[in-house]
């Protein structure tokens, strides 16, 4: 069979048609397939380069967004974390919160992303400190010494307390949701997001429970911070032209988003919103995709690449859930048009099409001028053809035809398709080089970023591993100075990688810095004995108490520095310094600092923090060597008071015998008198037996009290707890006092609630609590007068109020503090000094504190005072 006959068969359908037309049909073909396959790969492979910058920008962004996250999340647990260290160094105790206040307000100052920071415990305990302005601080306070009711001060840069008029009744921070929330988790978490009534914002709180060695719930520490300061972080993250970021709960509701507040205002107050009720029509609409592809968002469990159409457009979406910290449950979304990336492409596409048709035109022209050739011109340009095609891009390629006109023309032409299209992939290579280029150069500006973080995060862990390491030092536990600043000295100078590191501290009389120690890295040597006088470095204290930490560069060029050159800087070649502030009960005590040798340093926000901390753990160190001090002495006053209470104790044991026994027959004898002779004695003599057994009761009365006194302040006393009812109480009290009031014609009564509760205490010695206070009232209330008992439970019946209540004749405020003091009575002109030892209030506050009570008393001088018991109250059966 021929081989030619299937080919044959083809042209003969072109039998009878022009060749002219033949070879411009044939090269539109070629030319039509060309471009279009050529229009399709550039489309096609740009389309997929614009897929992958998309993800990795997402994925970059979304990966940067969840660092900023875990740094953000990670101050709290870094202010609870040293707070638990300082707990466990035993510095501070939860038990005690008194000496929390002044810590609390540094540590706002060290981490300024805290907005408060607070501290509860079980004995019902609180204290909080939060940012008012820029200079003062609100101290939220709720203690033994306010009778357990909240009280608000304002506290300025000086220190000074300014009460506010909020006073909330029987506060108990037990009840607050971030306690119950460290309670019921037993371990550091936050808590939900919420808005304050007081500012429009979003904050979020973080707890960590405090306790014992046993395990035993001793309180809670917790600090808040503004979940509003997300927002500016995404903000600072830029995606594209128009991408944006956003943050979401599991509910749907918004955390925080680089285009608008995750909150409205409704009336003045904050209100949350869902992302799919956003204000950005992106953030709208991706939340709404979102929860109709997956009907929950607790569903999204893992990493999610999404795309969708918005107005006929394409938007890349990034879903990465976030699960950095403890009840902190949500999900980072960046979604990028994928216009941001198309714009250039699409802007060039009718250029490409109409340089196509430009093509496509001057090849239909090329054809029909080809079909004129003959057979050798036409086989001619068959192979100039075939060395086009093969020809390299960097030469030039030249027809030359000379006779024909016509072939010149097309020679021409031909030449000058070729120059365009030599220039035409010309500037496509070099635009490729430049855009290769331009993407290697941000990723070595990438890849540096990414280094100097991880570099950062390494030396931050090594800051913080030194200030642990610091913390747990045998030296600073025990108070010892001389090894502790040589740890602290030689640690943090080879962690800041300093020439010098030293510690100095004012002389008794504050004229002069001494150093304590110094240490120099280069030869590893310890040394101390340098003084700085006071008087030759003005500026450069008075820079360090406004500043409390100075971070010079060049100490060639700082004013504050200037005063140190001659001598100290300039001799030991030191070019850059660091030098913080040692504050110990707010007095200045000394500085810590940190030289630089040879080559200047810029000091970095990390390395002044650290610095910061070994301040604070150099104050720490001289807080606990002189609490060492003040305990030996403590210790020492204690065995020696031990001695002295056993010596009175048995003191007052012989006395007692010696006293009562001999006591008690005299009064005997002067009854027996009274009674059985009173007939034989005369009207002088009876006088006398009166004043005799008056003076005597008197006398037993005194000795009583003494005794009770005793009793109550060596603990002796064992408190028998049963079942009491108040009103019993308050009646058999009045009963013992009602000769006294007869004699004086003083009315008694009493104000109590109907069917109340018994009471558990111990009945007699209450009862001789409220009979004091009666006995007190009458004697110094005039004939005539009111004594009364009133009874007030507590809003939550934990409490119940006794008040014993008089028409006296007073007292001034100002001695109200004298009263519960022992062998003191208060005397004024309306109330001179009477019979007594000053002993009867002292045991009323000694038996109620037994019973955990407390005793408060008010009085206007000519009006009447009133003494207030305070005793928990658990209802029968409880």
């Amino acid at each position: 069979m021929n081989k030619n006959t299937g080919l044959g068969s083809v042209f003969s359908l072109f039998r009878g048609v022009p060749l002219s037309r033949i070879l411009v049909a044939l090269f539109l073909l070629q030319i039509l397939l060309a471009v279009g396959l050529t229009a399709y790969l550039s489309i096609g492979n740009g389309q997929k380069a614009v897929n992958q910058v998309a993800s990795e920008l997402r994925h970059e962004v979304a990966n940067r967004v969840e660092q900023n996250l875990q740094t953000y999340l990670s101050t709290p647990r870094q202010v609870l974390g040293s707070n638990q260290n300082v707990i466990n160094m035993g510095l501070l105790k939860i038990e005690n919160l008194a000496t929390w206040e002044s810590y609390l307000i540094e540590q706002l100052k060290i981490f300024p992303d805290a907005l408060a920071l607070t501290a509860s415990n079980e004995q019902q305990e609180y204290l909080a400190v939060e940012k008012f302005n820029d200079r003062q601080f609100l101290l939220r306070k709720a203690d033994k010494s306010t009778g357990y009711d909240l009280y608000t001060y304002i506290i300025d840069s000086q220190g000074q307390r300014t009460q506010l008029p909020e006073v909330i009744k029987n506060y108990d921070a037990r009840s607050r949701p971030d306690y119950q929330t460290a309670v019921t988790t037993k371990k550091f978490s936050f808590s939900q997001i919420f808005t304050p009534r007081t500012e429009p914002t979003l904050l979020i709180s973080a707890s960590q429970p405090i306790f014992n060695s046993q395990g035993e719930l001793l309180g809670v520490n917790s600090t808040l911070t503004h979940i509003s300061q997300i927002g500016d972080l995404l903000q600072n993250d830029k995606v594209g032209k128009s991408g944006q970021i956003f943050i979401i709960e599991r509910s749907g509701l918004l955390v925080a988003s680089s285009t608008e507040e995750p909150f409205r205002l409704q009336n003045g107050k904050p209100i949350r919103f869902a992302a799919s009720q956003s204000g950005n029509s992106l953030t709208q609409a991706t939340a709404k995709y979102l929860a109709t592809k997956f009907n929950n968002f607790d569903q999204i469990q893992r990493l999610q690449r999404l795309n969708f159409s918005l107005d006929g457009k394409r938007q890349f979406l990034e879903v990465r859930p976030f699960e950095g910290e403890p009840n902190v449950n949500w999900l980072i979304i960046v979604a990028v048009p994928e216009a941001d990336f198309m714009g250039q492409i699409n802007r060039n596409i009718p250029t490409t099409i109409f340089l196509c048709l430009g093509a496509l035109g001057l090849a239909t022209i090329l054809a029909i001028v080809t079909a004129r050739w003959i057979n050798q011109q036409i086989l001619y340009f068959s192979t100039v053809t075939k060395n086009f095609a093969d020809f390299p891009i960097g030469e030039d390629l030249v027809v030359k035809v000379q006779g024909i006109k016509e072939l010149e023309v097309l020679s021409g032409s031909f030449n000058e398709i070729a120059q365009q299209l030599r220039k035409t992939f010309t500037a496509l290579i070099t635009k490729n080089e430049d855009l290769e280029l331009q993407v290697k150069q941000q990723t070595q500006e990438l890849q540096q970023e990414i280094q100097e973080r991880i570099d950062s995060e390494q030396k931050l862990g090594q800051y913080n591993q030194v200030l642990a390491e610091l913390a747990n030092h045998k030296a600073i536990f025990e108070g010892n100075l001389e090894i502790a600043f040589k740890a602290i000295a030689e640690k943090a100078a080879n962690a800041l990688e300093v020439e010098r590191v030293s510690v100095w501290l004012f002389n008794s009389d504050n004229t002069k810095l001494q150093c304590i120690s110094l240490y120099e890295r280069s030869n590893q040597r310890h040394s101390a004995g340098l003084e700085r006088n006071l008087a030759d470095y003005l500026i450069y204290f008075k820079a360090l108490v406004v500043s409390r930490t100075i971070a010079v560069s060049d100490t060639r060029t700082d004013p504050r520095v200037q005063e140190l050159s001659d001598k100290l800087l300039e001799p030991n070649n030191i070019v850059s310094l660091i030098d913080t502030s040692l504050w110990v009960g707010g007095k200045m005590v000394g500085t810590v600092l940190y030289e630089q040798v040879d080559i200047p340093r810029k000091w970095k926000l990390s390395e002044q923090n650290f610095v910061s901390s070994i301040a604070e753990i150099v104050a720490l160190t001289l807080e606990v060597c002189d609490r060492k001090r003040a305990e030996s002495a403590l210790c020492e006053a204690k065995e020696a008071a031990d001695v002295a209470n056993r010596a009175k104790s048995t003191f007052l044991g012989n006395i007692n015998h010696d006293l009562r026994t001999p006591l008690n027959s005299i009064l005997g004898i002067t009854k027996v008198l009274k009674e059985q002779m009173y007939d034989l004695v005369s009207e002088e003599q009876r006088k006398s037996l009166n004043i005799l057994e008056s003076n005597g009761n008197n006398l037993l009365e005194l000795i009583n009290q003494i005794l009770d006194f005793t009793d109550t302040e060596s603990r002796k006393i064992e408190l028998q707890l049963d079942a009491t009812s108040i009103q019993g109480l308050c009646d058999s009290s009045l009963s013992f006092v009602k000769h006294l009031a007869f004699q004086k014609n003083i009315r008694l009564r009493t104000q109590v609630p109907e069917e109340l509760e018994p009471i558990q205490v111990d009945e007699p010695r209450i009862r001789q609590v409220f009979i004091n206070l009666l006995t007190n009232a009458i004697k110094f209330t005039r004939e005539g007068g009111e004594v009364w008992i009133e009874v007030q439970p507590s809003s939550t019946n934990e409490y119940i109020f006794i008040s014993v209540v008089d028409t006296g004749i007073g007292m001034l405020s100002d001695d109200l503090f004298k009263l519960f003091q022992p062998f003191v009575q208060v005397e004024n002109a309306s109330n001179p000094r009477s019979p007594g030892t000053g002993l009867g209030l002292v045991v009323v506050q000694k038996i109620v504190e037994l019973h955990s009570g407390t005793v408060h008393a008010e009085s206007q001088l000519g009006k009447g005072s009133r003494f207030t018991v305070k005793l928990p109250w658990k209802k029968a059966g409880e």
